[in-house]
């Protein structure tokens, strides 16, 4: 049952970061869209803000998908890492730690979510993507594709 753990853990946060995503590229769920988030991105003196954004939503997106797939695991998480140490250094951590939960007016949100979504990022990347994903399929695959060609080469066929 362990190897379904990192499985579960894969899945929720590519959902997270597939619906963030799309509220970067399309506006989703009240998200500000591309121009919304370049003009978010400029505020915090990222340049070229617009490329930042769309890339940023990109790897967002397709970096949800890919890890609730369990594609590219380990690239992809350590990929969406950078991106959140970034969010977190740039746009939260000047609020502190906690999220404003309250929504009053003029306070940020802290780096808390930053965290705890950097954390599972980095387990992610420790334990591997666990075991319903197309990486541990290919992985096994691989797998026996090695021990057949050992075998033919040692002449135990």
């Amino acid at each position: 049952m362990a190897s379904f753990g990192p499985t579960l853990l894969r899945i929720a946060l590519g959902l997270v970061f597939a619906a963030h995503g799309a509220q970067k590229l399309f506006g989703v769920g009240g998200g500000g869209g591309l121009n919304g988030t370049a003009a978010f991105f400029a505020q915090l003196g990222l340049s070229p803000a617009f490329v930042l954004a769309m890339g940023s939503g990109l790897a967002e997106t397709f970096g949800g998908l890919f890890l609730i797939a369990g594609l590219f695991t380990r690239i992809t998480a350590a990929v969406l890492t950078v991106e959140m140490l970034v969010a977190a250094w740039k746009a939260h951590l000047a609020n502190g730690f906690f999220l404003n939960l309250m929504n009053v007016p003029g306070a940020g949100h802290g780096y808390e979510f930053n965290l705890v979504l950097i954390a599972a990022l980095v387990s992610v990347i420790l334990t591997g993507p666990g075991r319903l994903s197309v990486d541990h399929s290919t992985a096994r695959e691989a797998d026996a594709n090695a021990a057949g060609r050992a075998r033919l080469h040692s002449g135990a066929v």
